[in-house]
Formats: structure tokens, C-alpha cells, sequence
């Protein structure tokens, strides 16, 4: 590549990097941040409560919630202008499963537009709350499996293809599996949430997803070293 060429390869990283720290952060703050403050899934009436007197709180992690849902389904094309040399075919797969995975969240978040009606309405019943507060988990339970799914061929195409140490690459490929094993084991067994392993199968996803969004931010990518299949 020339000069210019090499330029505009490290400026698609940066960029990809970009979205990508718009994703986790955003991700973070709608995903863990807010319910850990306001839901207590034991308690429909403490729930309830500071659902309530934290509506604004509720409210910016449905946005925030939107925008990272947003910024994810651009960010896998970006992904893909960088690694398409590696292997076009798994490059393609991984656009294809992270876009998936956006309707779905979209449709999902209507449970939590569902609450806001509750709350606001005359007679505001804490089951209801509860309810959906239920079936968005269980939404999100399902679109895990596309969340972990896109990141096998990510993390593949990474490990191949050097413009990111591949470390992080078999991070996410570990994080594929993590992904997979959280969302069978909380649909096969009842208790499974109350072992509190969960958080640690899913590390090596949250580490390699963080790990490739700075590197990426900070470094942009190296073209120097890439390996087509």
C-alpha cells in the first residue's frame, strides 16, 4: 500500500474503534449500570419504587440503550472494510450476525417503553412492571446468542490477520463460547443466575471487546502484516 493508502487503513481502524467505544460504553451504562441501581429482581415493590422516583434514570438507558444498538449496526461494516482481505466468506458472516442481533434488541426495548406506560398510567400495578422488566431479560437472553456469535469470526479474522495482536482475537473467540454457554444454561436450568458465574464466563468477551476497541481507537490498524486465506 502507498502512503495515503496506509493512511486511510489506519483511519477506517480509528473509526472502528470509535464506534466501537460508543457501543461498549453505552452498552455498559444501559445494560449494567442502570438496572444495577434500579432493579431488584427479588423485590417487585423496591423495583417499582425506584423505577419511579428514577424515571429520567430509566428513560436515558432506554436512549442509551438505542444508541448502542445503533452505532453496532454500522460498526460490523467498518470491521468488515479492514478484514475482508483475511476472508471475505467469514468476514461476511460477521456483518451478517451482528446485524441480526439489532432488530431484535430494538423490538426487545418496546418492553421497556411498555413500563414507562405502567408507571405513568392511573393505576400502576408492580406485576406489570415486573413483567416486562422479565420479558426484556429474556429478549436480551435471546439476542446473546447473535452477541456471541458475530464474535468467532471476529475474533478469527483478528487472529489472522495481525493489524491487532491476536491475543484479543482469542479472546473473542473465547467469548463466542462464553456467550453460548450463559444463554443454554440459563434456559436449561432455573437457578443458574443465583451461581454468579456468569460475569466470569463472559470476560474474556468483555476483555477482548474492550481490549480490540482501544487498540483500535489508539492504533488505528497496521497493514503491514495482514495474511489473506
Amino acid at each position: 500500500m502507498n502512503q495515503e493508502s496506509t493512511l486511510s487503513f489506519r483511519n477506517t481502524g480509528r473509526i472502528a474503534g470509535l464506534l466501537y467505544l460508543v457501543v461498549v460504553l453505552t452498552g455498559i451504562f444501559s445494560l449494567g449500570y442502570v438496572p444495577s441501581k434500579l432493579i431488584v429482581w427479588n423485590d417487585a415493590s423496591v423495583t417499582f419504587k425506584n423505577i419511579v422516583h428514577s424515571e429520567f434514570l430509566f428513560r436515558l438507558g432506554i436512549v442509551s440503550g438505542l444508541i448502542c444498538y445503533t452505532f453496532f449496526l454500522f460498526l460490523p461494516f467498518f470491521l468488515y472494510r479492514l478484514l475482508k482481505i483475511v476472508n471475505k466468506t467469514y468476514a461476511v458472516y460477521m456483518v451478517v450476525l451482528a446485524a441480526v442481533s439489532v432488530p431484535i434488541s430494538f423490538v426487545n426495548m418496546q418492553n421497556k417503553f411498555a413500563i414507562l406506560s405502567i408507571i405513568s398510567s392511573a393505576q400502576p400495578e408492580e406485576k406489570q412492571v415486573m413483567f416486562y422488566l422479565t420479558q426484556y431479560d429474556y429478549g436480551n437472553l435471546i439476542v446473546q446468542i447473535f452477541w456471541g456469535l458475530w464474535l468467532f469470526p471476529l475474533g478469527y479474522l483478528i487472529f489472522k490477520s495481525g493489524i491487532i495482536p491476536k491475543f484479543f482475537g482469542v479472546l473473542l473467540m473465547l467469548g463466542c463460547v462464553g456467550y453460548l454457554i450463559n444463554f443454554f444454561a440459563n434456559a436449561l436450568f432455573s437457578n443458574y443466575s443465583e451461581m454468579g458465574i456468569s460475569s466470569y464466563v463472559r470476560l474474556p468477551a468483555s476483555l477482548g471487546e474492550i481490549g480490540t476497541c482501544l487498540w483500535l481507537l489508539i492504533m488505528g490498524a497496521k497493514n503491514e502484516t495482514i495474511a489473506a486465506d
